[in-house]
């Protein structure tokens, strides 16, 4: 992410995960960013909870919106809560929305409750609990959307990138739910593929969005997979991602069955390793 313009300097704050800093976006009024351990978490505009600034989270909201017609509530489940930059999205394009957001941090929670206020989000709640804990307490089919964005500083938690994580949140979902993950790696992307050979193990249907030069594997980046047991929107978000400000590639089908050729779904206790960014990525020396 390009760093934006900075305000009178940054807020840090000490939270569980290490070192949490706000930096005010000097030239988007109410915009701030988030990050932790030096790693932009979130872009939140509390002006207008629509823009979105990031684009991996550009293309998750195109498959909120695409999943459902316009303005229809959404119950939706949030692993992960930063910012709580996607609620925010999802409370404001479709109102009457019940959504939970499941957050290990609880010092991130109070410093998002403090200084980025989520009090008067309509239908929204957060728990200070892990994603494995969290999922787990929740009823079986009782959500339409499973959003997971979790990430310790730059990296994705390995267990709840498993088949077994991803399996419990299928229980979550209702018939025509949809699973959504945000998916981080680079070289040669063999995480990524074994994340969506994962999803795609789980659900029938599987799509996978992403910025061609991540997907060819030539530089580190975000990858967005959807999943569900019912068919997904391939031709509008194909469209979308085409179309958008965000220039982006769709895989589904034959091109995501190849981009998994020979991945296998990553498993509980599996000892594999995570990607971490280069330190360039983030602006690090």
């Amino acid at each position: 992410m390009a760093r934006k313009g900075r305000g009178p300097g940054p807020e840090t704050h000490t939270i569980a995960g290490g070192e949490a800093e706000l930096l005010r976006d000097a030239d988007r009024d109410g915009g701030w960013v988030l990050l932790v351990g030096g790693v932009p978490q979130s872009y939140v505009d509390l002006s207008d909870p629509t823009y979105l600034d990031f684009e991996y989270m550009q293309l998750m909201g195109a498959v909120v919106d695409a999943i459902a017609p316009a303005g229809e509530p959404l119950d939706a489940v949030h692993v992960g809560g930063a910012g709580c930059t996607l609620p925010r999205y999802v409370a404001a394009t479709r109102p009457r929305s019940r959504q939970v957001v499941l957050e290990p941090d609880g010092e991130l929670v109070r410093l998002v409750r403090e200084r980025l206020p989520v009090k008067g989000v309509p239908g929204l709640r957060i728990r200070i609990t892990d994603g494995r804990t969290g999922v787990a307490a929740l009823p079986d089919a009782a959500d339409d959307l499973v959003v997971m964005d979790a990430f310790a500083e730059a990296s994705m938690p390995l267990d709840l990138a498993t088949r077994e994580f991803v399996l419990d949140a299928a229980r979550v979902l209702r018939p025509g739910g949809v699973y959504l993950a945000n998916v981080a790696d680079g070289f040669r992307l063999p995480f990524a593929r074994r994340a969506a050979a994962t999803i795609a193990s789980v659900f029938r249907h599987a799509l996978l969005i992403g910025d061609p030069g991540v997907l060819r594997g030539r530089r580190f980046g975000n990858l967005i997979v959807a999943g569900s047991r019912e068919p997904l929107p391939v031709a509008e978000l194909t469209r979308r991602a085409a179309g958008g400000i965000t220039r982006a590639r769709l895989l589904a089908g034959g091109e995501l069955a190849a981009f998994c050729s020979g991945a296998a779904p990553l498993r509980d206790g599996e000892d594999v390793p995570v990607p971490v960014p280069p330190p360039q990525v983030f602006g690090k020396s």
